[in-house]
């Protein structure tokens, strides 16, 4: 299980599984090898009980929730913006909900890459939506926020079927994603980013989880540019305006949502200055937030233990916004057994 997303590279598109599989065989696939783990644990008694927990959870998880994948959220010429929901196979109360966007520089990447990003969220009590949205090789700037925006207005809409609450929104993103997640938090209606999906319900998030997110586009493209950003935002004359128009840095104002940041000070993608300079727009607007600096850390792919340390300050930041409560989820009611240890003539 990854709690933080890391940087994917290109996939090779002769190799996708069919439409929708990939949620279910990712899932599929961590069970078992928790099942192998907890077959031949190493380790002892002590390592035998918590894999034997972990396989719990992922029992529980795997038949608290049903997947319905490639639901369209909106369709323009040639392109159909699809997104796969995570909800509860029993409906109940209203959930938060995350809403996650895959990374990938803007110009690569999928929501089925991410398909095991959603767990943590699972484990803490979130209905997820994971979104696509459309790169650069379909359009570029700034259509992929336009797809964010009419993604997070489709959760807003739909709200009551799926028993979203929307009160307690939390969008989530690595890099590029955690860029579109910035700016679906920060554009005010004005913006100009709502052309595809207009409407008046107030798209408002309780939260913004940023994994080394861009917070600057204008700065990737200062000597020496990032590749990466020339490719989503052309080499046209409007760029450098362009650039600014999708900063979420140029947004920030008293009524953004909370934010919390996990950024590897070592990053050579986009730079732990993004982070800070980010931040610091926030402390000056009082908004509340809090940043996590993963030390050595690069673009994602971060240690197992600063992993876990950023999973769990998320889980923190959240539980102290009010946006999920401190221990049990609706998913581990009523309490979860302990596991008996088996007997010599179950072995």
């Amino acid at each position: 299980m990854r709690p933080v997303p890391g940087t994917r590279r290109p996939t090779g598109r002769g190799c996708r599984s069919r439409p929708g599989g990939a949620p279910f065989a990712a899932l599929a696939a961590a069970v078992a090898a928790l099942a192998a783990a907890v077959a031949a644990p190493p380790g002892g008694a002590a390592r035998a009980a918590e894999l034997r927990e972990s396989l719990d959870t992922a029992a529980l998880l795997a038949t608290s929730y049903r997947v319905e994948p490639d639901v369209v959220y909106q369709s323009v010429p040639g392109w159909e913006g699809k997104l796969d929901l995570y909800i509860p196979r029993r409906p109940g109360a209203a959930l938060p909900t995350a809403v996650l966007f895959h990374g990938g520089g803007w110009v690569t990447g999928d929501k089925r890459e991410i398909a095991l990003d959603v767990l943590p969220y699972l484990a803490m009590g979130f209905a997820v939506v994971n979104v696509d949205y459309r790169l650069a090789a379909v359009a570029r700037a700034p259509a992929a926020v336009e797809d964010a925006r009419c993604a997070l207005r489709w959760v807003v809409r739909h709200a009551p079927q799926y028993g979203f609450d929307a009160r307690r929104l939390v969008l989530v993103g690595s890099s590029a994603g955690a860029h579109l997640a910035l700016m679906d938090a920060v554009a005010p209606p004005g913006a100009g980013f709502d052309r595809l999906c207009p409407g008046d319900e107030p798209l408002k998030v309780a939260a913004v989880v940023n994994f080394f997110g861009v917070a600057d586009v204008a700065d990737l493209l200062t000597p020496p540019a990032r590749d990466f950003a020339v490719g989503w935002l052309g080499e046209g004359p409007g760029r450098d305006e362009l650039a600014r128009r999708v900063s979420p840095l140029g947004y920030v104002g008293k009524q953004t949502p909370p934010v919390i940041t996990v950024h590897g000070d070592a990053d050579p993608v986009v730079p732990f200055a993004q982070a800070t300079r980010l931040h610091a727009a926030l402390d000056a607007a009082g908004v509340p937030n809090k940043l996590l600096p993963i030390h050595g850390g690069h673009h994602g792919d971060f240690r197992g233990k600063d992993v876990l340390r950023a999973n769990r300050a998320v889980r923190d930041f959240l539980v102290a916004r009010g946006i999920i409560a401190p221990g049990k989820t609706w998913w581990e009611s009523p309490p979860v057994q302990k596991s008996e240890p088996l007997s010599k003539a179950d072995r």
